[in-house]
């Protein structure tokens, strides 16, 4: 009997074993299946008003920017002139650009406004123009650079360092992914950035040493006859070297939603077609359709009822108010969720309150981002009288305590 039990155990684990190997078990595991795969060797998409990462892969590693660099001269220039003030050019700005990098032409003595440069350093992609514009506002191009690292500083960026005004491949001369979007968050701050960095063609009037110039943006989002054309693109700026392959910062704009999207090492694809772009439009595509903004509170609303103490009985109980709307960017598949915000009040609220008056604040923390608004008294909340009377007859009390003490130790002791 004892046999024939240890052959049915056997037989049992051989099928249960052959059972297993071929049945395929499920964990729940995070849906990844949205998320997009590019080409490029570093990118970032990240929202401009939560600072929230959308998208990341590699980020943080150290890369060249070619022509990217160019946003943050562009915005320098921008804080220390005035776009109608003129510029000549030197013989040594413009003869220092090597041969195969782009060039507008500039010659020596050459005359032009910082808006005319501006354009064809953000829209031509003119590496004269930068050279011409940083001799202008730093002097010369080292103390410019040296300008470009301390606002690289000032932005709290550790992983950049400038060597030249507009690119030119130097080991030395690097950026991230990360640290770019946020130069281009700083930069679009300015209008007049945007404006230029958007625009789709320029031209630059007559000079006293040539003819009219005309020149299509570099940035084949923005042109609406390019077969990558992105309508929602708004500002952009794209760059090349052979070590630095194909580069484009950009800035989207959607259902109330402003992204920056960083591409950086890109390559050509079979059909020629670059990867800066078709990757920048699939980052985009993923941003708007996978994340939405969600309106979690709106002014007026009640977000929570204290009990005041020393008020009156008719006003003790105060409601406490939004005093903004609070927008969240929140993924799609979380658009339900019923979000419950941390209430932070003010300390020692007592009475009496005016109605308005800032009593705390509440943050919703939603995807390790904080979103906060100040809440506020709905009523007047008024002192209690009773209170007043109470405390008045308890210390009337005390004092007479105090009297009766002091009368009778001295009688005693007179006695």
């Amino acid at each position: 009997m004892k046999i024939h039990i240890n052959k049915i155990f056997i037989l049992s684990f051989l099928i249960l074993s052959i059972l297993f190997t071929n049945f395929n078990i499920t964990y729940a595991t995070d849906d990844n299946s949205n998320i997009p795969e590019i080409s490029s060797k570093s990118a970032i998409l990240i929202d401009n008003k939560t600072n929230r990462v959308l998208y990341d892969k590699n980020s943080n590693e150290r890369m060249f920017p070619a022509s990217t660099t160019k946003i943050i001269t562009a915005i320098l220039i921008l804080e220390n002139c005035n776009l109608d003030e003129n510029v000549i050019a030197s013989y040594d700005a413009v003869a220092s650009i090597p041969e195969g990098y782009v060039s507008a032409k500039i010659q020596g003595e050459e005359q032009f406004t910082i808006r005319q440069l501006l354009e064809m350093l953000l829209v031509y992609s003119a590496n004269d123009a930068a050279n011409v514009l940083a001799e202008y506002v730093g002097g010369s191009v080292q103390s410019f650079v040296s300008m470009m690292n301390t606002k690289v500083n000032e932005l709290g960026l550790t992983n950049t360092h400038f060597t030249n005004t507009y690119g030119l491949q130097e080991d030395n001369h690097y950026t991230t992914a990360y640290d770019l979007a946020k130069i281009m968050q700083y930069c679009i701050q300015n209008d007049d950035f945007r404006k230029i960095a958007g625009s789709v063609s320029c031209s630059i009037p007559a000079t006293n040493k040539s003819g009219i110039r005309s020149y299509t943006s570099t940035n084949h989002l923005i042109l609406p006859n390019n077969s990558n054309y992105y309508s929602y693109v708004t500002v952009g700026k794209t760059g090349f070297t052979t070590e630095a392959g194909s580069c484009l910062i950009s800035c989207a704009y959607k259902n109330d939603i402003e992204l920056t999207c960083v591409i950086l090492g890109g390559a050509l694809s079979d059909d020629n077609i670059s990867s800066r772009f078709t990757d920048s439009v699939t980052l985009y595509e993923y941003g708007f359709n996978q994340f939405s903004l969600k309106n979690i509170a709106n002014p007026g609303d009640i977000i929570t009822t204290i009990k005041v103490p020393n008020a009156t009985s008719d006003t003790k109980l105060l409601d406490l108010a939004f005093v903004d709307s609070i927008n969240a960017l929140i993924n799609n598949s979380d658009l339900q969720t019923n979000y419950i915000p941390k209430i932070e009040l003010n300390s020692n609220i007592s009475a009496p309150i005016a109605k308005g008056d800032i009593l705390g604040k509440a943050v919703y923390t939603i995807d390790d981002i904080s979103y906060e608004a100040e809440i506020v008294a709905t009523h007047n909340v008024e002192h209690s009288q009773l209170f007043q009377l109470i405390l008045q007859i308890g210390s009337l009390f005390i004092a007479l305590l105090i009297t009766f003490e002091i009368f009778f130790s001295s009688r005693k002791k007179n006695e």
